[in-house]
């Protein structure tokens, strides 16, 4: 199933009529991608979410049938990855009308080293376009992808790093 940001949008409006009080929600991934214009839709839905909003995310989510996967991790885990804690100062805020949903983007840069982790043909675009439309330089992705914690065997992380870096610079 493919979601566009319309859809995106009207199912988090769905979920924000269901909210009893204002969370902040990241999207992460392809999600984030959508959101952001980089891409016309996405396969899956991901966001990651302060600890102290995850309840009040997984109940709206929970009281509302729809039927599709959503992931939903905390405080800057996305995937196998730890963003570093500034992550959300560093998102990008995006406007809607939400009452209860404080929507925010990942910075293209962490959308890169995000996905630096599985990086398979379709991350491989996705980081393409973070880099050609934001301007996103090598040092940038060396620097952040230096502060990320990676949950697995890291040298698996590293080899992709350097995959991204010899193929895009």
């Amino acid at each position: 199933m493919q979601f566009d940001k319309s859809r995106l949008l009207d199912f988090l409006e769905t979920l924000d009529n269901e909210m009893t009080k204002r969370i902040t929600i990241v999207a992460v991934g392809g999600t984030a991608m959508t959101i952001l214009d980089l891409r016309t839709s996405t396969i899956d839905i991901d966001f990651t979410v302060p600890s102290s909003d995850y309840q009040e995310f997984e109940k709206a989510l929970k009281s509302v049938p729809h039927g599709f996967k959503v992931d939903v991790w905390q405080d800057g885990m996305i995937f196998s990855q730890i963003l570093p804690g500034d992550y959300l100062e560093k998102s990008i805020e995006i406007v809607t009308t939400f009452e209860h949903i404080h929507l925010r983007a990942l910075q293209p840069v962490d959308i890169v080293i995000t996905k630096i982790g599985r990086l398979d043909e379709r991350d491989l675009q996705d980081i393409e376009a973070c880099i050609k439309r934001f301007g996103i330089s090598k040092i940038q992705i060396e620097e952040r992808a230096s502060n990320v914690q990676y949950v697995g065997r890291e040298e698996n992380y590293l080899g992709n790093l350097k995959y991204v870096v010899e193929k895009f610079f």
